[in-house]
């Protein structure tokens, strides 16, 4: 039985490869940066052919510096960049605009036009989303009116929709495969996760054609092959980003929750085969479909997570590596009644209140250094905690304790307040590249490399557990001092 995998995943701002044996040990990873194009303001655009040459560029890289012959790779699976899109011509592959990054504003007006043919419930009734230029439905709009003769030739199939993980895979099987799966699909806000095919109405008020879309697969199995040095490797996992981590946490069960830490913080919980729709802020989205067996999930995004680190370190030069912000928050008892409320680009789940901006509460003659680092960290796990208790609040499912990933996740002080605030048992992975972890174990499933969930549960191992150790009446009155800065720095309040 072949033992590896290769896990492809391609991020925001750099591509990754990564290989993986059964045991979910790294045996080499390769990893490559891209540019960021910013034509206008608040606009973010790729080069999709950079993208692919770079992560086709790191496969060969990370498979040469492994030792592993390609002949042993039992599979490859994607994981990417959710809702950026691609529109290229089916017949030539040749693209005709940038991608447009989900980071990208430009179709704000676009979404205000949609919002006048089908209600914001109507749409989040049948995608789990809430309508915002954030997904892919609008920026496909915005390619359709701006790229001459664009709308007339998608009418005619000569031209291919897709997110990143549909671009690599066509490219990868040169052309053969236009394919996306579940998970990237429910992020477009054009995917009906009930009935689990495009949705008709929201395609009819975006005038977007069917016959551009890919077809909708399921996560896990095998979608074509890749020819990496003479060797056919099957291409047969796929899974967006965040719910990638997800299933690399092994969060299989209702209830079950991850807390990705990176520049701001992306929290999933596990929502069996309920699609509740959130009363609280949150998202409900699809997180994997293994066969005709579909999972869902709530997602909660905080948007500034680590970032705060990085402006303590920056802008206040109070510390001169983010990794010194656990030593130096750890020298002081409590933060003397400080509070840092992060909204430096408004607050997001479970507020979303975009007119919002960072403020800090509390300071005295006598505020230190060490306070307000570590009040910054004390943030980013309040802010955590918040969507902690929307997603009990909407699904009143009992917390199975907090898986965390992401460089932030290595902060001990950090891990252990998030306990302690949250009163939940956090566990920190000892593989911490989860993301890439999940499309490893995805591709695993449907190549034998694994034989179902139960394996990879079991294969998954626990680094470090931190449990809560407040004191109630303390959690309580710090938790009630978050809340009022929150409420006091939100517009309009």
């Amino acid at each position: 039985m072949k033992k590896y995998v290769i896990a492809l995943d391609e991020g925001t701002t750099s591509c990754r490869a990564i290989v993986f044996d059964r045991d979910q040990k790294i045996i080499s990873m390769a990893q490559t940066e891209f540019q960021q194009h910013f034509p206008q303001p608040g606009w973010v655009e790729h080069d999709p052919i950079e993208i692919y040459s770079s992560q086709y560029g790191v496969l060969n890289e990370a498979l040469a510096r492994s030792g592993v012959p390609a002949s042993e790779i039992a599979g490859i699976g994607i994981t990417n960049q959710r809702e950026t899109t691609i529109v290229w011509e089916r017949d030539t592959g040749r693209l005709i605009y940038n991608a447009i990054v989900w980071q990208c504003r430009r179709s704000v007006d676009i979404v205000r036009a949609l919002l006048t043919k089908l209600s914001p419930e109507t749409i989040q009734a049948k995608t789990g989303l809430i309508p915002d230029a954030y997904y892919s439905a609008t920026k496909l709009r915005w390619i359709l009116d701006h790229v001459e003769g664009a709308q007339a030739r998608a009418e005619r199939g000569e031209l291919c929709f897709g997110t990143v993980d549909s671009w690599l895979i066509w490219k990868l099987t040169r052309g053969k495969v236009h394919v996306t799966d579940a998970t990237n699909a429910a992020r477009t806000m054009m995917y009906n996760i009930h009935d689990l095919c495009w949705d008709q109405d929201i395609l009819d008020a975006l005038d977007i054609p069917a016959r551009m879309l890919p077809e909708v697969r399921s996560c896990s199995e095998i979608y074509g092959t890749v020819n990496v040095g003479g060797v056919e490797i099957p291409i047969a996992g796929a899974a967006g980003d965040q719910q990638s981590a997800l299933f690399g946490q092994a969060c299989f069960q209702p209830g079950e929750v991850k807390n990705t830490y990176g520049t701001g913080c992306f929290m999933l919980m596990n929502t069996g085969e309920k699609a509740p729709v959130s009363q609280n802020g949150l998202a409900t989205t699809i997180a994997s479909r293994l066969g005709d067996q579909i999972q869902y999930c709530l997602e909660g995004s905080v948007f500034i997570g680590g970032a705060v680190v990085q402006w303590i370190r920056d802008e206040l030069g109070l510390i001169r590596e983010s990794a010194d912000s656990e030593y130096f928050a750890a020298k002081c008892q409590d933060t003397g009644g400080v509070y840092i409320v992060p909204a430096f680009t408004g607050l997001g789940a479970p507020y979303w209140d975009m007119d919002a901006r960072g403020a800090i509460y509390g300071l005295t003659r006598g505020t230190g250094r060490n306070q307000l680092i570590r009040a910054a960290l004390e943030s980013i796990a309040y802010q955590s905690a918040d969507v902690l208790h929307a997603m009990q609040a909407d699904t009143g499912l009992a917390i199975q304790g907090l898986k965390v990933d992401g460089g932030a996740s290595a902060n001990n002080f950090l891990m252990q307040f998030q306990a302690d605030i949250a009163d939940v048992i956090v566990r920190r992975p000892r593989v911490l590249e989860t993301t890439a972890l999940g499309a490893a174990y995805l591709a695993g499933l449907a190549t034998g490399v694994w034989k179902d969930k139960e394996e990879i549960r079991a294969v998954w191992t626990c680094d470090r557990i931190f449990e809560p150790a407040m004191d109630e009446a303390d959690r309580s009155r710090r938790y009630a001092g978050w809340k009022d800065c929150v409420r006091r720095t939100r517009s309009g309040r």
